[in-house]
């Protein structure tokens, strides 16, 4: 499985960007996926969930300012992040999950910077 991460960037605070995750090797229609993040010097820390069945989940920290996403058919899975604040700064990554669980190893991350 290969997971690559992308679009990212450096946004102002309230601004808002979109990340995706782009998966191969592995179907998304039976896979729950996750994003996470890590921002300097910290672990990485969970930030959304997407179960096989569609359901949705959340860290309290961004919930009703992001919203997590996919297209099977295109089997990505997409970040919607708005309202961003600063604290938001750090490297997001996506994985299969079990719940919050990251299963496997990290791919390519992609950087967000959220400016003050």
């Amino acid at each position: 499985v290969q997971l690559q991460a992308y679009g990212g960037g450096l946004v102002q605070a309230g601004g808002y960007l979109r990340l995706s995750c782009a998966a191969s090797g592995r179907t998304l229609s039976n896979s729950a996926m996750g994003w996470f993040r890590q921002a300097p010097g910290k672990e990485h820390e969970f930030v959304s969930g997407i179960g096989w069945s569609g359901r949705t989940y959340y860290a309290d920290s961004v919930k009703g300012r992001f919203t997590i996403s996919r297209d099977i058919a295109k089997n990505t899975v997409y970040l919607q992040m708005n309202s961003l604040k600063p604290e938001d700064t750090a490297v997001y990554y996506c994985s299969p999950v079990s719940g919050t669980t990251p299963l496997g190893s990290w791919g390519q991350g992609t950087l967000v910077t959220v400016s003050s």
